[in-house]
């Protein structure tokens, strides 16, 4: 199934390929790499996304291959710089709601790609029907916390994760929709 890119004024969110996904859980940086067309960043993936998010992902992709427009995806910056990662943690009817997540990588922090990245997010899920978008956020990671405040998330309440403990949980409604206007 082909997904295609979400893109904004200074990025493509390219979806992840399963084929990819499995060659970085397995040190094949190269073989990603060419099927990609991108080259990885030396700080990707790490160990623990290497458990966490990309065995989380790969195994959702894998369970729901024709929902894949809903999971993890690449941020590259234009023209074909990986900058980091985001997307969906998976289909809403799978995970219960749409959640979006987002990692910048360090050298790229600060300029505003989280949250250009999270709000074409939140404006395509809208887009799809969404009437809601969560996004959960440990309360001392304080950038990601201005991040989901900035593109108008609401705290709604506080959830335990199993990995990343006391969490933050955000919300932003669709707005209403416009009636047409009268000629």
């Amino acid at each position: 199934m082909s997904v295609s890119p979400i893109r904004t004024e200074r990025l493509d969110l390219v979806p992840l390929e399963p084929d990819a996904i499995r060659h970085l859980m397995t040190g094949r940086r190269k073989a990603a790499e060419r099927l990609l067309g991108l080259t990885v960043p030396h700080e990707f993936p790490t160990t623990e996304d290497v458990a966490g998010f990309l065995a989380i992902q790969l195994r959702r992709m894998e369970e729901s291959p024709d929902r894949r427009e809903w999971m993890a995806r690449l941020m590259v910056a234009r023209p074909a710089t990986i900058i980091g990662h985001c997307g969906f943690h998976g289909p809403p009817d799978v995970i219960g709601r749409a959640e979006v997540g987002y990692t910048v990588f360090a050298p790229f922090r600060g300029q505003g790609f989280a949250k250009e990245a999270a709000r074409a997010l939140v404006e395509w899920a809208f887009a799809q029907g969404q009437r809601e978008v969560y996004a959960s956020v440990s309360p001392g990671n304080a950038p990601s916390l201005a991040v989901v405040r900035r593109v108008g998330f609401k705290q709604v309440g506080t959830q335990d994760d199993e990995i990343d403990g006391l969490e933050f949980v955000f919300a932003i409604e669709r707005p209403p929709q416009q009636p047409p206007q009268q000629p």
